[in-house]
């Protein structure tokens, strides 16, 4: 990814020394302490949704991935602009049919397959506000799934959500630093920019962190 696209910020700090420190770290007294969302919660999420020929946007270290319960070789893709991301995630994966592609999620998608289910998992709080513009990944996504498909993932919430005070600070910290684009994130905005491309949307709070499931893309055949 150029780095004067307005996306850059947000996956460069994704370096194999950051994604080796990823679930000890951030999937564990951070997601449990600062944001108050346990893992376990968003692996149900995983557990209840992903389906065979599932689209994995921002697959991280393909921790949540690889606790979803998919089958022994189903078809999954994983879609980042970082390579670092993509080579940690699929090795991580062997067990799954892996393909990987290299691709900014506000932009149209390079995919010819259509999917059973897709993830946005602690994505759209890292991508360039506002949220109109978080919109295109959403639609983005919507365009390639099926008609009866499945988005589903976390979000850390902005200003408005009842954050403590660690929380605040390191949300301040991380906006200030450009890893996270999130200070105006409102479960509404969510919920608004989920509606504009599915037809059936669940958006709740777990902590500092929303939750969402959107089924159906309106403009899906079918």
């Amino acid at each position: 990814m150029d780095r004067s696209d307005p996306a850059y910020r947000g996956q460069a700090g994704y370096t194999r020394a950051l994604l080796n420190l990823y679930d000890p770290v951030v999937l564990g007294p951070v997601a449990r302490w600062v944001w108050r969302c346990p893992v376990d919660q968003l692996v149900d999420g995983y557990r209840r949704n992903a389906r065979p020929r599932h689209l994995d946007v921002g697959p991280g270290t393909g921790y949540f991935v690889s606790r979803s319960g998919l089958p022994h070789g189903a078809p999954v893709t994983l879609l980042d602009p970082n390579q670092n991301v993509l080579r940690h995630a699929s090795a991580r994966l062997q067990g799954l049919n892996v393909q990987t592609v290299e691709a900014d999620v506000l932009k149209p998608l390079p995919l010819e397959d259509r999917f059973a289910s897709a993830a946005l998992n602690l994505v759209l709080h890292c991508l360039p506000g506002p949220m109109q513009r978080k919109a295109a990944a959403i639609a983005n996504v919507a365009a390639v799934l099926d008609g009866d498909g499945v988005l589903f993932g976390a979000s850390v919430l902005g200003r408005s959500a009842e954050h403590g005070r660690l929380a605040r600070a390191v949300l301040r910290a991380f906006n200030a630093e450009g890893g996270f684009d999130n200070l105006d994130d409102s479960e509404e905005g969510i919920r608004e920019i989920l509606a504009a491309s599915f037809r059936d949307v669940e958006v709740r709070g777990i902590g500092s962190v929303a939750y969402f499931r959107a089924a159906n893309p309106s403009g899906a055949a079918g």
